[in-house]
């Protein structure tokens, strides 16, 4: 069997000199590796945190002068959803709409809204309304340094609604003369979700609001078992939802009694993908043409109108 290794080893070594040596003869043909060109097109750069300094000030030259401040928060969002649902949330749809519309930068998504920790339901760190407004008009008045002509304040969590318009009509009272405006999209989140809400009680879908169907089933659609502990989906029962006039709508969903304080308002367990690429696409929708009616666009234009005089 040794007699054997050595004389097969010996002529694998012979063989592997032999190709060599026709390798580098005059004339020999050596075949090329292939190379696989990849076809896949890149994506614009739209996030101002994945961008280069220079890669920004190309895009303010290429007329990219509209950022994008869309707030997201972190809360418990019931058994199945984890913590950073709103950011993680607020981190894809302004990203969407950044690229939808085709002239603006998606600014840093900030992770604490207006809020109140609670040791029963360890999952939420927030913030102050005042302490938001600072904030909001601090990062505004940076962009608007950076060369930002146009600044949009969006939210993904309730929490300091108010807040939001008077930063925007302050802002944008101190910076019209300048050719500079602030503006509050409002209807990303309380029209597309009061709207989105509407059609699921049109459907026979229970009602819910917090933790429910509509943000459970975007959290499956966005970030799958990542985001949301799908084996706990059968079991996502909350506290009745809201009666008719609150947020949420609806009539309340008695079989969700008694109540349980597990952090969903309502009835999750019907959320799917499919309800929750719904649930992004109206927001992402509801936001472009907000946005575009603001800069006086044309719909599915990148450019502002030409207005008549």
């Amino acid at each position: 069997m040794r007699f054997f290794a050595i004389v097969t080893a010996m002529a694998l070594s012979a063989t592997m000199a032999q190709a060599q040596t026709a390798a580098h003869m005059p004339g020999a043909t050596v075949a090329k590796p292939t190379v696989v060109k990849s076809t896949r097109v890149k994506e614009p750069l739209v996030e101002f945190e994945m961008m280069t300094w220079p890669e920004v000030k190309q895009a303010l030259g290429d007329g990219k002068t509209t950022a994008l401040f869309y707030t997201g928060g972190t809360e418990q969002r019931g058994p199945q959803n984890v913590n950073g649902g709103h950011t993680l949330m607020a981190k894809a749809t302004v990203k969407a709409i950044a690229m939808k519309l085709g002239n603006a930068i998606a600014m840093p998504v900030l992770p604490y809204t207006p809020n109140n920790a609670s040791a029963q339901l360890p999952g939420t760190i927030g913030l102050t309304p005042e302490i938001l407004a600072s904030v909001i008009e601090r990062v505004s008045e940076e962009a608007i340094v950076t060369g930002f002509k146009n600044v949009i304040l969006m939210q993904d969590h309730g929490g300091g609604t108010n807040v939001y318009g008077e930063v925007a009509k302050t802002l944008d009272a101190k910076h019209a003369a300048q050719g500079i405006h602030v503006y509050f999209c409002d209807e990303v989140y309380a029209k597309a979700q009061g709207d989105f809400g509407n059609w699921l009680d049109s459907k026979g879908y229970p009602r819910s609001s917090h933790a429910g169907i509509p943000d459970t089933s975007t959290m499956l659609y966005l970030g799958g078992d990542t985001w949301v502990r799908k084996e706990l989906i059968p079991t996502a029962l909350g506290d009745p939802a809201t009666p008719p006039g609150q947020r949420g709508g609806g009539p309340v969903d008695q079989s969700a009694r008694p109540s349980v304080n597990n952090g969903i308002t309502g009835d999750a367990r019907r959320s799917s993908v499919a309800l929750g690429k719904m649930a992004f696409d109206m927001k992402v929708d509801y936001a472009v043409r907000q946005i575009r009616g603001f800069l006086g666009m044309t719909p599915n234009s990148t450019r502002p109108q030409q207005l008549k005089h």
